[in-house]
């Protein structure tokens, strides 16, 4: 089986969860509790590995970073739960907008940088390039038309959601880089092998767990605007 169909097949299995979490709560929190816990102790993994002296200064390093980064998981797991469970209209189809941003975003790059292939995007993440990061930024666009006549109640123009597709995607991207220059200097390929296709849990969320939360604040802001 090639690399790109354990990657699909493993993304519909996911997406499948995530679909049956807007719909009953107690999945959304199982699925939160996991995505966390798996994400904190990959994450720990890269630490220990980038970090790996024993002295007194990487001790605190390591702890320092394994606080942050439990905190934020949990501020990640509040803010997607919090909205969730809102009676607001639409709210869970704004996240879903979102959601399909990132994944979007990652898929795009996937292709582009494997079709088009071109001159590497940084250092960081030799496998990344300029076209897959366009491809990165095109393929979401094609969720606006389809979001703007369901959201149409919501959005007075079609370039808010323009903006949001573009801002999302480009914090996927750096959410994504920033994960890839913690694997590099840990001298990793992946943060984990559970997923097929993808690696880790935190490989196939990195970009995810920056982009949602910055969404969803852009995604009030505008509405305010309006």
């Amino acid at each position: 089986m090639s690399t790109l169909t354990k990657r699909v097949l493993t993304s519909l299995f996911l997406l499948s969860f995530v679909i049956l979490s807007f719909f009953y709560s107690f999945i959304l929190i199982i699925l939160l509790i996991l995505i966390s816990f798996i994400s904190w102790v990959e994450f720990n993994g890269l630490i220990i590995k980038i970090f790996k002296d024993d002295d007194f200064k990487n001790k605190i390093y390591r702890l320092l970073l394994r606080i942050v980064t439990l905190i934020y998981l949990l501020i990640f797991s509040g803010i997607i739960f919090d909205v969730m469970i809102q009676e607001q209209p639409n709210i869970k189809l704004n996240l879903l907008y979102l959601l399909f941003i990132c994944i979007c975003s990652d898929i795009g790059g996937y292709i582009f940088g494997k079709v088009f292939k071109g001159k590497k995007l940084t250092k960081i993440s030799p496998n990344k390039t300029i076209n897959g990061s366009i491809g990165s930024f095109i393929l979401p666009l094609i969720l606006i038309p389809i979001f703007f006549y369901i959201l149409s109640e919501e959005f007075n123009s079609i370039f808010d959601l323009l903006f949001l597709a573009i801002v999302v995607s480009f914090i996927c991207q750096l959410g994504d880089l920033f994960i890839s220059f913690l694997k590099r200097k840990a001298n990793v390929k992946d943060t984990g092998d559970l997923l097929p296709g993808h690696g880790g849990i935190l490989d196939r969320i990195d970009g995810i767990i920056f982009a949602l939360p910055s969404g969803i604040m852009i995604w009030e802001l505008l509405i305010v605007i309006v």
